[in-house]
């Protein structure tokens, strides 16, 4: 028996990857064909609804190209984008890249599908706190990368306690429905929390176990008293009914008991319409398969240009643009030039060329921004996009 997930050395050795590109390696290797190209990574399209997507992912990527004979120009991780613009370019001889797609595509994608769902929940949300508890929908090996990835889109704090050797974020969370259970007692569980938890983790007890909401979250507050900072309402989908009036009875209690000081946190089944449904009564949300799995965003790399006697020539496959590009954006908002990667000259000095080299021949040579700091791009840009129709 083993945990089956590929290690480091195997990824990075191009030893995860499709069969058809060993052999086409082989092949060019075999008959003496050794082309430079640019491989263009981009989308042609985004989920019915996305009008855009997080690019994310780019950390692991040039992990794995470090000390490789390539060039790698990037948009930076955390980056907006729209169909048909370039995200990363990689130029070098194709067989020593073409095992490499396999692996580089399943890291953008799935970081960016990651993102995308967690920026978009965060732009309806914005001003309100949403918390990542989406680790029991994925394969452990995962954990760190879901983690990073749903804090990157823009989500406040994530669960998993591994993601604070990994990326040096804090775990948040409060109590399973388990604790209560063994305890027999919702107050004897409670008073547990509090004598045996640390102190700076807030007194968040979870209030849908036993009785009524409204009920219970009464009994916390008296249990507590000040000491209460919020109670969590986690009731499963088959006995919800309708959550709204739920929430607003369990505020309308709290208030008239002179609780008012006790916010609402909602987990459970949320999704875009849920939390448009409930954020102007909820104070935190814990979100987790809806961005754990969320939809794809369908990237895909593609050769644009091949070095031939001393130039690079456009060239692509039919149905793909020819070309390696350069995104020019204009701020604020997602007004965009796509032009040709150091040939192209935008429309007025207001666009900005995005697209920058971070590996030159193999040498890293772009200072990387924290995790922090790329969440904050991310919520900046957010806030000059529209709110998303909810999907």
């Amino acid at each position: 028996m083993r945990l089956y997930v590929a290690s480091d050395k195997e990824i990075i050795e191009g030893a995860v990857t499709d069969i058809y590109f060993v052999r086409t390696t082989r092949i060019l290797r075999e008959k003496g064909i050794r082309r430079k190209v640019r491989m263009e990574f981009h989308t042609t399209s985004l989920p019915k609804g996305y009008e855009w997507a997080v690019y994310a992912g780019l950390e692991e990527i040039l992990y794995v190209l470090k000390d490789k004979p390539v060039t790698v120009y990037s948009l930076p991780e955390g980056t907006l984008f729209k169909p048909g613009e370039p995200l990363l370019i990689i130029e070098g001889y194709y067989d020593d890249i073409a095992v490499y797609e396999t692996p580089l595509l399943g890291i953008m994608r799935h970081y960016t599908s990651i993102a995308t769902k967690a920026a978009r929940m965060k732009r309806l949300a914005m001003n309100k706190t949403l918390l990542f508890f989406g680790l029991r929908a994925l394969h452990p090996a995962l954990a760190p990368m879901a983690d990073r990835a749903a804090y990157i889109g823009g989500l406040d704090a994530v669960s998993g306690t591994i993601s604070e050797k990994y990326l040096g974020l804090k775990p948040v969370g409060t109590m399973p429905h388990a604790l209560i259970i063994l305890f027999g007692d919702q107050v004897k569980a409670w008073k547990a929390f509090d004598e045996v938890v640390e102190e700076d983790v807030p007194r968040i007890m979870l209030v849908d176990t036993f009785c009524d909401e409204k009920m219970e979250s009464l009994l916390a507050a008296k249990t507590l008293g000040k000491k209460l900072y919020g109670v969590r309402l986690d009731t499963p989908s088959s006995r919800r009914g309708n959550m709204r009036k739920i929430v607003e009875e369990v505020r309308w209690t709290l208030d008239i008991n002179g609780y008012k000081h006790v916010k609402i946190i909602v987990s459970g089944g949320i999704g875009e319409k849920e939390l448009i449904e409930l954020r102007d009564i909820v104070d935190s949300f814990g979100i987790g398969t809806s961005i754990a799995f969320p939809k794809n965003i369908d990237i895909s790399a593609d050769i644009v240009e091949i070095y031939d006697n001393g130039e690079w020539i456009p060239i692509s496959k039919r149905g793909k643009l020819p070309g390696a590009k350069q995104l020019y954006r204009k701020r604020p908002g997602l007004n965009d030039y796509i032009g040709l990667l150091n040939r192209s000259t935008p429309p007025s000095p207001e666009y900005k060329p995005l697209l920058k080299k971070y590996i030159d021949n193999g040498k890293l040579v772009e200072k990387l921004p924290s995790i922090q700091e790329i969440r904050n791009y991310v919520l900046e840009q957010l806030k000059e996009v529209p709110e998303p129709e909810p999907v």
